[in-house]
């Protein structure tokens, strides 16, 4: 553990650290007690996906081994009652073809035991979510610029009912030269589903089909010119969502349509602060269980952005920018207690934990490092 500082955010662990560290395997199960709870990380390295032992009573993570080695895992999620957790590996081939792979685990006493793993659609399958049914799986290919479902059956993976191969492109040369999917989500009703396509500036609308895992489209969201739009989460009056657009960091605060899963746009919030001009890239969200707050993460320049949410009409009110602990912040969560933030910095090789005031929303300024092998998603089991 290292003690971060208001004034300077910590350098790069070693890999050779993190990997010593890690290194006892998860032969004894974790046992619940005293608090404790364990906690999944993906990894983008060949480990995949590494275990931690939270102690939410001082806010520490203990490294537990590796979970389960599955190369370069961009994203895990888990099922509604904990019983199974899936993952997106950032592959170029899986099974002799040219996609990234979607893996499932059984969840037991601690332990993952794997059940079953299918292609993507495309190479570097960066994302998955379940749906509220916990039947469907959706998986986004960054590198492919496609997506794909599954039917989930007791934790087993069916092979792709659906896919699309996107075409489209930005203004953004670098960037932007093809389609690229990023995060997949689901309406709060669950009938319709969403990808966001950060190289075609959009987010596709699909009705979803519960029972057979089978997408039809609906239509999209379109994005102003070369925003990047990465992700999308909704807020909980069921009639707001926020997408980040990662390639000029803004928010894009939208309408929710019930009736037809449209968006439309009600206005656009700027994360970075006035006079910078230098490389940025938005990231993630997160909003407390009470809709009170919401946080923003933004990467290159590297901070937290909280803000005070309108609970009637989701809009929302800045309240501070802060220290997010290092470089890169990759996904960030809040722990069970929302007493904590933590925040998976991928390129300094740490995952920072930063108490949170629950009455105020405000994160503190000093927090703690732990080190984590290229952190790119923290998962409470």
């Amino acid at each position: 553990m290292e003690k971060l500082s208001r004034r300077g955010f910590l350098k790069a662990a070693s890999v050779a650290t993190i990997a010593a560290a890690a290194s006892r395997s998860l032969a004894a199960p974790l046992i619940a007690s005293h608090g404790r709870q364990r906690v999944f990380v993906a990894s983008g390295t060949a480990d995949g996906i590494l275990a931690y032992v939270w102690h939410p009573a001082n806010g520490e993570l203990a490294p537990d081994g590796v979970a389960a080695q599955l190369g370069n895992v961009a994203w895990i999620t888990s099922s509604g009652d904990g019983r199974f957790l899936f993952a997106a590996s950032a592959a170029s081939s899986f099974n002799g073809k040219a996609t990234g792979e979607v893996a499932s685990f059984r969840v037991l006493n601690g332990e993952l035991q794997p059940i079953s793993a299918q292609n993507s659609a495309g190479a570097g399958t960066c994302h998955v979510a379940l749906d509220q049914t916990g039947r469907v799986l959706l998986a986004a290919d960054y590198n492919g610029g496609s997506a794909a479902s599954f039917l989930v059956t007791d934790g087993k993976l069916s092979p792709a009912v659906w896919n699309e191969i996107y075409i489209g492109s930005g203004p953004n040369k670098d960037r932007q030269e093809k389609a690229h999917a990023h995060f997949a989500s689901f309406s709060p009703d669950n009938r319709f589903a969403y990808i966001n396509d950060l190289g075609g500036d959009c987010i596709h609308i699909y009705w979803l089909n519960s029972e057979t895992a089978a997408l039809t489209s609906a239509g999209s969201y379109r994005a102003r010119a070369g925003a990047g739009p990465r992700t999308l989460h909704f807020y909980p009056n069921e009639h707001t969502a926020y997408s980040v657009n990662e390639l000029d960091s803004t928010v894009d605060v939208l309408e929710w349509r019930r009736a037809d899963g449209s968006l439309r746009l009600i206005t656009r919030i700027e994360l970075l602060p006035k006079g910078y001009d230098g490389p940025t890239r938005a990231c993630d969200t997160v909003i407390s269980q009470d809709g009170r707050f919401v946080y923003f993460a933004n990467r290159d320049n590297n901070f937290l952005y909280s803000f005070r949410a309108n609970s009637a009409s989701g809009g929302l009110t800045p309240i501070a920018r802060s220290n997010c602990g290092g470089r890169t912040p990759r996904n960030f969560v809040l722990d069970p207690t929302e007493n904590w933030m933590l925040v998976a910095n991928q390129d300094s090789n740490l995952i920072s934990v930063f108490r949170r005031d629950t009455v105020s929303g405000a994160l503190a300024g000093d927090g703690k490092s732990f080190a984590a092998a290229a952190p790119m998603r923290i998962l409470f089991a």
